[in-house]
């Protein structure tokens, strides 16, 4: 008889140790930190990243970017100079181009808006050159 009465001792002395630690280290009453309602967003002026190769009048180039989207692209021997623009959607862009012409020099330019962000020029045989923005 004494058994069950020591096993129901435990249980309510667990259950009581229990509720009482929950009330001190977890609650159900959670912090509201913002309202609920979404704030309405205004639109703003999207900035226009581009990217400029130039090089040696009449030369040629192969020339591999990342897009608006991210992905990776190459254009093969495209005339120069060359430009692609496209707007950057998100807070910041980040920008990537690289190229090799067939001409003794050549340069990349990487631009947000009007603003020249990375620029960077090279010489030699089969000149080659790449920008990097990390931030716009």
């Amino acid at each position: 008889m004494w058994i069950p009465l020591v096993i129901l001792v435990v249980v309510v002395a667990g259950g009581f140790t229990v509720s009482r630690l929950h009330g001190v280290f977890g609650t159900d009453n959670r912090p509201v930190y913002s309202s609920t309602e979404s704030q309405e967003k205004k639109p703003t002026d999207p900035k226009h990243l581009t990217y400029e190769v130039f090089g040696t009048p009449g030369s040629t180039a192969d020339i591999s970017f990342f897009n608006g989207d991210a992905e990776p692209q190459l254009v093969k021997d495209a005339s120069l100079p060359w430009t692609f623009n496209f707007p950057i959607t998100g807070a910041a862009g980040v920008g990537n181009i690289s190229a090799q012409g067939t001409g003794n020099e050549i340069g990349c330019r990487i631009l947000v808006g009007d603003d020249v962000k990375a620029e960077k020029t090279s010489e030699g045989t089969a000149a080659f050159t790449f920008c990097v923005l990390k931030a716009g």
